[in-house]
């Protein structure tokens, strides 16, 4: 392999995440279950798409890398809605305390197994298995995930369960067989209110 050398402006510029600069841009409706109320939440991302089926959003760290990195940080009893993912998808616990559910059915009512974890404890969920998971604290929390290296709108992404994708959908939001978000018209609205009431800064 060749080496590359970097300078320090370099290095800054391109390969260091500040959180107090990354906490100010984040994405209140990457996905298209989150509009739906118990389900809302603040989604970064640091490398990678991270899933995103919202195309406007581009990762802190552009340089390719073989894996990906996000964070969510949610209002007590928000978080993402049941789905699954064709790769290893795991999550480590910032803040607060948080509740994953899971089950093999695409249907949310037939949840198998359950677990709440705190800070500094992981859970990794394997490929195809349906989960769910939501902020357990009575304050906002944090979470920090690593997902496997996928190629991006290439297929649904996540894969919905098909009554989130009904909800979100009298809602006004969708996605394209590709996983990329059929925004509403008024989507630019619904995203400052979103901010707004997650408190939050919208590029």
């Amino acid at each position: 392999m060749e080496k590359k050398t970097y300078s320090n402006e370099e290095i800054e510029k391109n390969w260091v995440v500040r959180f107090d600069e990354l906490k100010h841009n984040a994405i209140p409706l990457m996905f298209i279950d989150s509009i739906i109320p118990g389900h809302q939440r603040l989604n970064y991302a640091i490398i990678g798409d991270t899933a995103s089926e919202n195309d406007t959003y581009s990762p802190a760290i552009t340089e390719p890398h073989n894996f990906q990195l996000g964070m969510v940080k949610a209002p007590p009893g928000n978080g993402p809605a049941y789905h699954t993912h064709e790769y290893i998808e795991s999550f480590f616990v910032l803040t607060g305390k948080w509740r994953f559910y899971w089950g093999h059915e695409n249907d949310p009512e037939k949840v198998e197994g359950e677990t709440i974890i705190g800070q500094w404890d992981l859970i990794s969920l394997p490929p195809g298995l349906f989960r769910g998971f939501e902020n357990a604290s009575d304050e906002d929390a944090w979470l920090f995930s690593i997902l496997e290296p996928h190629k991006v709108f290439s297929g649904r992404d996540p894969i919905w369960s098909p009554q989130i994708v009904k909800h979100a959908a009298e809602h006004g939001f969708h996605s394209d067989e590709n996983g990329k978000m059929i925004k509403p018209e008024n989507f630019s609205e619904l995203e400052k209110q979103m901010a707004e009431k997650l408190r939050v800064g919208v590029k």
